[in-house]
């Protein structure tokens, strides 16, 4: 079983008397680049300035490393964030931001900050001011300046957002390659699953504060897969019509759906050998559904 190492519990943020995160129960496992999708104002931000100590919860709680209320105290050092604007120094060079922060770790020696600046594709950017950076340079040395220290859980809250098609990839390829090579468990907001799917492998859906569904990314894949969907008035009658035919990979969703996710080219046959043996078959097509109307079935008003 995988050691969870983010747990909250009833977690809960009111301003006034609007709750921007209503009691989430959210979970993530050590080594999982968990994407929290949500529309602007879902509450991710502010779940995320919780768990990264910028901001106190008004109800519930929530444990790091297994570890919560005084004793959080003991694990925010294996924590590191990037909320909103990565604050750097705009005078100094990637390599200055960088050990400036450094320093305030006890971290010396060049080797260290030049093995961070290739790790984020920083490594080729010389004397260049963090002034006059892109936003994918910005966001990588902020991401860079983040893991300073060698964090276990790195928390980014919009990474990708206002960027340009090619500063997204090298986000993306930047934090696969984080998590692999430094083994750092990462928890990413984001309002774009198209992108995160490209990413996560786990994910926890927001909507108006509540957190609506979690699900792995195998889980994600096989909702948003073809299939042969079909209607039928009778189930489990259904069900061994298809194993009389060999089929296997199905699943029965509710009373009267079942999902087919092989065969897909034998719709008619499938239709006939369930009229046969007495199933009332409503409807039956090859479907699919994607990551954008999944995401937007999820977050409905």
């Amino acid at each position: 079983m995988s050691e969870i190492i983010l747990q909250t519990h009833d977690l809960r943020k009111v301003y006034g008397k609007q709750a921007a995160v209503d009691g989430i129960e959210l979970k993530v496992e050590r080594g999982a680049i968990y994407g929290l999708i949500g529309k602007n104002g879902a509450g991710k931000t502010t779940t995320l300035k919780m768990i990264g100590g910028l901001s106190a919860p008004t109800g519930g709680s929530f444990t790091l490393f297994g570890k919560g209320g005084a004793e959080l105290a003991e694990v925010r050092g294996r924590v590191s964030s990037l909320i909103e604007d990565p604050g750097l120094f705009g005078n100094m060079t990637a390599y200055e931001n960088l050990k400036a922060k450094c320093l305030c770790y006890g971290i010396k020696g060049d080797e260290y900050i030049n093995r961070l600046l290739g790790l984020v594709g920083l490594a080729d950017v010389g004397k260049k001011k963090s002034k006059h950076f892109s936003l994918g340079m910005r966001q990588r040395l902020g991401i860079a300046l983040a893991m300073v220290g060698e964090p276990d859980l790195l928390v980014l809250d919009e990474p990708i957002n206002g960027l340009d098609p090619e500063g997204i990839v090298e986000i993306r390829d930047m934090l696969t390659r984080v998590s692999k090579e430094k083994g750092i468990t990462i928890l990413i907001s984001s309002h774009i699953l198209e992108e995160l799917s490209k990413v996560a492998t786990h994910y926890g859906i927001m909507s108006k504060g509540r957190l609506v569904e979690q699900l792995t990314a195998e889980e994600l894949s096989e909702k948003c897969s073809l299939r042969i969907e079909a209607v039928v008035d009778r189930p489990e009658l259904a069900s061994t019509v298809l194993d009389g035919l060999g089929i296997t990979n199905y699943k029965v969703i509710d009373k009267e759906t079942i999902n087919i996710m092989e065969h897909l080219d034998d719709v008619a046959q499938i239709n006939r050998e369930l009229n046969a043996a007495g199933v009332l078959v409503s409807k039956i097509a090859v479907n699919n559904e994607s990551l954008e109307s999944f995401f937007l079935s999820r977050t409905a008003d």
